[in-house]
């Protein structure tokens, strides 16, 4: 920027600048602007010849007084004429008063956008940076029309200076989060990532803030960023810090270059090439290697700067989310930080920890430093400390520590901020449903969150405990002696009055052979609270006494005294009156038998989708509320599904057994649940309702013809609803990765996968074709005993609820730990128009799936070939082709199948040769493949490597069903790490 002399100085400006200051009073200074509003007025009309020092400085007070907050209505045209300037400072105030007073609607922007077009082809750098401020800073879409195609040109150009190049970029950037349809970088793509090479670190920073925007929508055309990010982050991490002086912030080398770096990152997944990925690992070690190091200055801006980075490193570390070793390493880092005297530090260290607590490989990381985050509860002084606190703990939370948190919870919310109390609610109901270990710890838990906090507790919350309490035979009693010892307290909240009228009503004869808990006391003691609540409270005791006339015979002369009474008969409320009116008559004119069928006992409640876990979305916003990934590796290295009871492997153990998930509706548990056709959700009760009863729970609504009833939630006992296997497209997988894997009239679920050597990640992707929502929507991976031996497959959470014509992605993680045959199932339930809809589906995961290609010279491969003679060490197979042999087709599927293609190996040329390495978790396995296409359209063709028992011959045959003979040959050595 050139230098200002002294002689550019505006006196006059000073002046009115000083005035303005000097007034007394509101009064004084409209009346001193307005006098500088006519003379600046005057001016400009009467005086044609105003030379440019003149415009600058009367346009320049027309922008103080706009400042001020006054209207200006004229000037426009002054500060446009300022544009063509060849003055610096004149054209810098025409450009500053077009950014702050200039409509995009105004009839200048032609003009306007004239001048800027002549200052950007000027290519003076200074007029150049003042056009592109201007655009940036206006940001309309008639400025992006009109310059979108020009500006990639200004930033790719090799002549284009530094400063420019930085300006055009950000400039760029502006236009494309205002348009982003008129932004098209196109055949600029290339040479844009390239400037991630630049030599000048504020263009790398600048162009590296514009590719992150764009990859964000089209990650496919700047995926090439991926490696240059990589190399430049590389640089600067391992580089001293006078290595970049000039970019050197407090000793930390190019700090805020390094975030956008990482953040760029974070748009893509991990590199698939093995030396980038490795690159990158070791710059985020680096990374939390100097986190550990001594402070290099005792100021605050170092140790900002230091720890921006490192946190930023610890966002890509979480969304990569393959590499065990650095979230452990970044879950212990996050937990140095949870002591530290920092208030920020703590913050942003427990809601990194959220995040990473969903993840398999740092969860049980997490959970070590439980007690620390518990203390942080209660001695924070910060409310939004304490409440990122909570958050952890609910995202922490499995089965082996839901009754520790439970509790802490439940004290803290005996002095919480009311501005979470209502939200630390809904956590402990479900948390105390997720993981409940018994039934009667769920009851005591829901009663005391009603005692402590009854003010905060929704309506879903206790109708929730209603559903489990109806629904499971065993708890009745025991829920029926609870409520009434807690009603029993001189002082009850509304909500523990409603849950006791309803269970008492409906479960008080099973603890009515107690002389302390008989009919007639129960009625005392409900009754007792009747006069203390609210209307709709009354109605529901109201239905709890006509549920006693019912149950207990004897009192129904001191019910139907009451229910006669003028408080109730002529009650000003007509719902109460009615009830009144019709529950009296009912128990005067009715025979036993008909009295017993209308008031029977509530049948199971249908299941439904519960609105607790959508009501703490709604109050947290869903991209806020931690993750609780149901799929997690417990201390064995065993597969924890907290919600999949009925692939537990230790079915005969009762406490197993009651440990399973209560949250059949409430979150995604991924546990297949049965049809109204199976045997073990129907109760001996007749399905006759009590309509009046449930119209105050408003939990009546009739399910449709195929709603299944609500499962045993506490058994383990259910069993997935026998459902035909789909393996349709199966077979086509053998030698892709992609494609769609199911497809029916409702759901289209597609598949894209990727493998290197043992390890899988396979990407899921479910597709609603409908415009209706698809409700408790979950997803499960099901393998045999055997196979749970061979192959790991950890799914994480999908989410719940698809709305119509949405697709989601759910993420499978696959291990190979040794040879199989079989293949996991993967098992979709949702609900549909009422209608629970059960889907199974085989998923494309063979053996084949984790070769890895490996080149060899001909006499190599024959060697090799002739030693392999063994009987089991072969495998061979004759049969016609069914579609016309064409080389390039088989070519491609043999690559497909995952060897290399071996050319001019074998003396044939007609024959085709394959040569690769199964990789698994405990060994490797070389593989010889020979394809011998005859004139009769058969072939031969020959596999070494397999061991025994392996039955890949299966996939073998399903890649060459329609080309010809098999012949296989299997090598008897394990381990050829050396020579494969």
């Amino acid at each position: 920027m050139p230098a200002v002399s002294k002689g550019d100085g505006m006196r006059g400006l000073a002046v009115f600048i000083s005035d303005i200051r000097n007034c007394k009073s509101k009064e004084a200074e409209i009346k001193r602007i307005n006098k500088e509003l006519a003379n600046i007025r005057s001016k400009f009309k009467g005086d044609k010849a105003l030379d440019g020092y003149s415009k600058k400085k009367y346009v320049c007070k027309l922008l103080f007084i706009f400042l001020l907050g006054h209207d200006i209505d004229f000037g426009h045209m002054e500060a446009v004429n300022l544009l063509s300037s060849n003055k610096y400072t004149e054209k810098q105030i025409g450009y500053l008063f077009i950014s702050v007073l200039v409509n995009s609607n105004s009839d200048l922007i032609r003009l306007i956008n004239n001048a800027i077009k002549n200052d950007l082809g000027s290519r003076n750098p200074t007029f150049m940076n003042l056009a592109l401020h201007c655009i940036a800073n206006v940001g309309s879409r008639e400025m992006a029309e009109a310059f979108a195609s020009e500006i990639p040109k200004i930033l790719v150009a090799g002549d284009t200076m530094d400063s420019v190049k930085q300006s055009a970029a950000l400039c760029l950037l502006r236009l494309y989060r205002t348009s982003p349809d008129l932004v098209s970088v196109g055949e600029w793509t290339s040479r844009v990532v390239h400037l991630l090479n630049d030599q000048h670190l504020g263009v790398v920073t600048a162009a590296t803030s514009l590719i992150t925007a764009l990859a964000q929508k089209n990650p496919d055309d700047f995926k090439t960023s991926v490696a240059l990010a990589v190399a430049r982050l590389s640089r600067i991490v391992t580089s001293a810090s006078i290595d970049l002086q000039d970019y050197t912030y407090y000793f930390v080398a190019a700090p805020w270059l390094s975030v956008k770096l990482l953040r760029l990152l974070q748009c893509y997944p991990p590199p698939e090439d093995a030396a980038l990925r490795s690159r990158l690992t070791e710059c985020l070690e680096t990374i939390l290697n100097k986190a550990q190091e001594p402070p290099k200055s005792k100021k605050v801006q170092h140790s900002n700067a230091k720890n921006a980075v490192l946190f930023e490193a610890i966002a890509l570390i979480i969304h990569h989310d393959s590499e065990p070793t650095l979230l452990v390493r970044a879950c212990n880092q996050l937990g140095q930080f949870l002591q530290h005297r920092e208030t920020n530090l703590r913050y942003l260290a427990l809601e990194s920890m959220c995040t990473l607590a969903s993840s398999e490989f740092s969860h049980e990381a997490v959970k070590t430093h439980i007690e620390t985050v518990i203390n942080a509860l209660k001695t924070e002084r910060d409310v939004s400390v304490r409440q990122r606190a909570v958050d952890l703990l609910y995202a922490m939370c499995d089965r082996s520590n839901a009754k520790q948190i439970v509790a802490e919870m439940l004290t803290y919310l005996e002095t919480a901020d009311y501005s979470i109390r209502e939200e630390i609610v809904l956590k402990v109901a479900i948390l105390a449903e997720k993981y409940a270990v018994d039934y009667t710890w769920y009851v005591d838990t829901i009663l005391n969150l009603i005692r402590i906090a009854g003010d905060y507790v929704s309506e879903e919350v206790w109708y929730r405990v209603i559903q489990i309490v109806i629904n499971r035979d065993d708890v009745q009693g025991y829920a029926a002696k609870t409520v009434f010892e807690a009603l029993q307290a001189p002082a009850c909240h509304e909500n523990l009055v409603k849950v006791g009228g309803y269970i008492l009503g409906e479960f008080g004869n099973l603890i009515a052979g107690d002389s302390r808990s008989s009919p007639l006391v129960q009625f005392d003691l409900l009754h007792s609270k009747f006069h203390l609540c609210s209307v709709p409270t009354r109605a529901l005791l109201l239905s709890a006494y006509i549920k006693f006339i019912n149950l207990f015979p004897e009192v129904k002369t001191t019910i139907q005294e009451v229910l006669r009474s003028d408080s109730q008969l002529r009650n000003a409320d007509v719902e109460l009156q009615q009830r009144a009116v019709e529950y009296l008559r009912l128990s005067c004119v009715a025979t036993t038998d008909v009295l017993a069928t209308v008031l029977e006992e509530m049948p199971p409640f249908p299941e439904r989708e519960s609105s607790i876990l959508a009501k703490l979305k709604k109050k947290k916003g869903s991209g806020k509320l931690p993750d609780m990934d149901d799929t997690r590796r417990n201390v064995n290295g065993s597969t924890e599904n907290s919600g999949d009871a009925a692939n537990s492997t230790d079915t005969t153990n009762k406490s197993s057994s009651c440990s399973s998930s209560l949250l059949e509706d409430l979150v995604p548990t991924y546990r297949p649940r049965p049809s109204s056709s199976s045997p073990i959700m129907l109760s001996a009760r007749t399905t006759v309702s009590s309509q009046s009863f449930t119209d105050v729970l408003n939990l009546n609504s009739t399910p449709s013809g195929g709603a299944s009833l609500l499962v045993d939630v506490f058994s383990d006992a259910a069993s997935p609803v026998p459902v035909d296997m789909s393996e349709e497209h199966f077979c086509r997988f053998v030698c892709k990765n992609n494609g769609v894997v199911y497809e029916n009239p409702l759901l289209q679920i597609g598949l894209k996968s990727e493998y290197r050597q043992n390890l899988g990640r396979m990407y899921v992707f479910y597709g609603n074709k409908t415009s209706t929502q698809f409700l408790s929507f979950s997803s499960s991976v099901t393998s045999s005993d055997v196979l749970k031996t061979q192959l790991n497959v950890h799914p994480k959470a999908v989410d719940p609820v698809i709305e119509g014509g949405a697709q989601v992605q759910q993420i499978l993680n696959i291990e190979c730990l040794s040879e199989f045959s079989d293949a996991p199932v993967l098992s979709i339930h949702f609900r549909y128009g009422g209608t629970l809809q059960n889907i199974a589906i085989k998923l494309p995961v063979m053996l084949n799936k984790f070769f890895q290609p490996t080149e060899m010279t001909s006499q190599d491969f024959f060697q090799r070939w002739k030693q392999l003679g063994a009987p089991q060490q072969e495998v061979q197979k004759i049969f016609k082709a069914k579609h016309p042999m064409d080389t390039e087709t088989t070519k491609a599927k043999i690559l497909g199948f995952g060897v290399a293609l071996l050319d001019g190996v074998d003396p044939n040329p007609a024959n085709f040769v394959g040569a690769g390495v199964i990789h698994t978790k405990g060994f490797q396995v070389g593989c010889l493949l020979r394809l011998e296409p005859n004139t009769q359209a058969q072939m031969d063709v020959g596999c070494s490597g397999w061991p025994e028992g392996c039955g890949q011959g299966d996939s073998v045959l399903g890649l060459c069903r329609d080309l010809g003979r098999w012949h296989c040959r299997r090598d008897g050595g394990l381990n050829r790490r050396q020579e494969e």
